[in-house]
């Protein structure tokens, strides 16, 4: 594929998905809330979402996904409950000071990771940049098995980029918070985020 084109998608990409919207709020709020572990599954899923809604629109199923429009919903609105049970564990949830360093988490990786998967296929704004704005960024009809393949490796890598930052960023400002009365706060008010998001989500 073009690396010029490659480049616009690219850089159009980072900006997308560095914007606030309802999987960066995710983000942040489960670090911030239950820390590092199981970030990364969580990520890979919200990433993995990405490439789906990618390949969805290099495929030129924009019509089969409005057909299946039922079976979208319903994804869409499995992420939403997670997110509302995340929220709803981190409002509960009994504080200590030490689990700001102890950063434990009962979550398995497969369910954040298909959690992360949910937001990610049912965020309004990921459908809109694949299926609405790509076409106008490339060639759609032109694009090959390689060039779905490098769109792809781009797509990934300016992912990890951007999610690795803003899980970084909390994980720094979560340690700033050593006292029960402060890690109950943060708890909350990242609980609260989540529940937006979910809302968020919910309401497009």
């Amino acid at each position: 594929m073009d690396p010029a084109a490659l480049l616009i998608f690219a850089a159009t990409l980072f900006v997308a998905a560095a914007s606030p919207g309802p999987g960066i709020a995710a983000i942040l709020a489960r670090v911030l809330g239950r820390g590092m572990n199981g970030a990364v599954a969580f990520t890979a899923g919200l990433a993995l979402g990405d490439v789906v809604w990618l390949t969805i629109a290099v495929l030129g199923l924009a019509a089969v996904a409005h057909t299946f429009h039922g079976v979208f919903l319903a994804i869409k609105y499995a992420g939403v409950v997670y997110l509302l049970y995340l929220a709803y564990r981190l409002w509960t949830q009994p504080v200590e000071a030490r689990d700001v360093v102890a950063e434990a988490s009962g979550d398995r990786p497969l369910r954040l990771f298909l959690a992360g998967l949910a937001v990610t296929m049912g965020n309004p704004k990921v459908m809109v940049f694949y299926l609405a704005l790509l076409p106008s960024l490339i060639d759609l009809q032109a694009v090959t098995l390689l060039g779905w393949l490098e769109l792809s490796l781009v797509t990934l890598g300016v992912l990890t980029i951007v999610f690795g930052s803003y899980v970084l960023l909390a994980a720094r400002t979560r340690r700033l918070f050593t006292s029960p009365r402060a890690v109950r706060m943060i708890n909350r008010g990242t609980g609260t985020v989540m529940a937006s998001a979910a809302v968020a989500i919910a309401a497009k």
